[in-house]
């Protein structure tokens, strides 16, 4: 096992204290979208960074006209490749009111579950390889590779400011490759690594009629009411077959490969248990395309949140002055997201009902990413899962977007390496987000491997 070997046997014997450390981690509620809590994000980049620094990197917390980026350097391993590890520190909103079981923000273990806001989405993942190369440097004095890393406080909240920190410091970042644990796998018994992410235009849609709201009885039948135009406005973006119904939507989609329908095909995917763990009597969507193929390969339109007029406790009739819809859409390769944002914008303002004004706000977006499947690094990271995990790895795509993986492709023009260690059913972003235990230790002894691995472009 060379220099692995002791890394493993020491986190192995730390497993209690490790998980406390992460436990005081996640208890820092670093909410990014929410102004109220900056001193709670740049709080979690203070933790961060004096942990790495204490490791031994050469680390601070940086300015990056947003919340700050967490920058740390280990450059003493001449003629080995630079890694550069990427992950997120901020975090989604937790509500109690929205169903959390437990605070979200007092980290719990039950179930054989670490359950906290940013368990699994991203500080338990970006503690594996905190810890892993903590124990590393620990040990040796060194690490396999130059490393440099970068935990960013804005991936939830849109990532505005990275790209431009991202240039002003290229060659600060120049690397040989990139590494990002920010994603998930298909089985619990299976790893992964993603090659695939979709792209996003989300927008809000605004619709408002009178300049004030008004008795239904007085005025209903006279003026348009902004609630029912939107209803009907949202609903007709999408029609029974699933599709969108936008003129050009689908004209720059990039169909799957005869070899990625027939991988997808082979994967140990239950579509009834997810139906079970969901709730839900069946799985409908786009006519054509199976489950997997839908949410990891097709674009897709949703709405997310739909506000108009009174909904509080009994009865108040009134036509409501305005009424809002937040719209989002996942694309795929080779679908632009400005383009996308332009068509929808264009077809709601041309069917604007009678009666009602349109504005459409354009919140942020991000580019689909297909990523490379061979190469050395990438046998490496196979390598480096199938040990950690103890199962050969998979290829898979995923719904979701990490909007920096675009901008490491076409800034750095490298590798980027998508090795994630959460499950579907972590409920990232939602209740009692949670990330299991034996995820948390796999995910460490992925890291303990990866480095090694990666130094030796994938040889064993």
């Amino acid at each position: 096992m060379g220099e692995a070997g002791p890394v493993l046997e020491r986190l192995e014997a730390r497993r209690q204290e490790l998980l406390e450390e992460l436990s005081e981690f996640l208890r820092i509620p670093s909410i990014s979208a929410d102004p109220e809590r900056a001193a709670d994000v740049a709080r979690a980049a203070e933790w961060l960074a004096a942990r790495l620094a204490r490791a031994g990197f050469e680390a601070r917390a940086e300015p990056t006209g947003g919340h700050p980026a967490v920058v740390a350097e280990w450059r003493g391993a001449p003629g080995r490749p630079t890694i550069l590890l990427y992950g997120h520190y901020d975090v989604q909103p937790a509500d109690p009111a929205d169903g959390w079981t437990s605070d979200p923000f007092e980290p719990t273990v039950r179930d054989g579950c670490l359950v906290a806001r940013g368990a699994t989405d991203d500080k338990g993942q970006l503690f594996c390889h905190l810890a892993a190369l903590r124990a590393h440097l620990e040990l040796y004095g060194r690490l396999p590779v130059n490393l440099v890393v970068l935990f960013e406080g804005e991936e939830e909240a849109g990532s505005e400011h990275l790209e431009p920190f991202l240039e002003e410091n290229r060659q600060r970042f120049a690397c040989d490759a990139v590494v990002v644990s920010d994603s998930g796998r298909l089985d619990p018994a299976v790893p992964a690594i993603t090659y695939g992410l979709r792209g996003l235009v989300y927008l809000e849609v605004i619709l408002r009629g009178p300049n004030r709201d008004l008795h239904s009885g007085t005025f209903g039948g006279a003026v348009a009411n902004p609630a029912n135009a939107l209803a009907r406005l949202v609903a007709s973006l999408q029609d029974d077959r699933g599709r969108v119904t936008v003129p050009g939507f689908y004209d720059r989609v990039r169909p799957l490969e005869p070899w990625e329908r027939d991988a997808f095909a082979r994967l140990p995917f239950d579509e009834a248990a997810l139906c079970r763990d969901l709730g839900v009597d069946s799985l409908p969507g786009e006519e054509g395309f199976s489950v997997l193929e839908r949410v990891w390969a097709r674009p897709t339109l949703d709405v997310n949140g739909l506000v108009a007029g009174y909904t509080g406790e009994g009865a108040k009739t009134v036509i409501p002055a305005e009424a809002r819809a937040k719209v989002s859409c996942r694309l795929v390769p080779d679908q632009d997201p400005e383009e996308i944002a332009d068509l929808l914008e264009a077809w709601l303002r041309e069917r604007a009902p009678q009666g009602c004004r349109v504005e459409v706000r354009r919140l942020h977006g991000a580019r689909p990413v297909l990523v490379p499947v061979r190469g050395r690094f990438m046998d490496a990271a196979r390598k480096a899962l199938a040990r950690g995990f103890g199962a050969e790895p998979v290829l898979i795509r995923e719904g979701g977007s990490i909007p920096v993986v675009e901008t490491f492709q076409r800034l750095l023009g490298v590798p980027v390496l998508l090795l994630g260690f959460g499950r579907p059913d972590d409920r990232a972003h939602g209740p009692d987000e949670r990330f299991h235990l034996s995820d948390l230790w796999a995910g460490m002894r992925t890291s303990a491997w990866l480095w090694h691995l990666l130094a030796e472009g994938g040889a064993e």
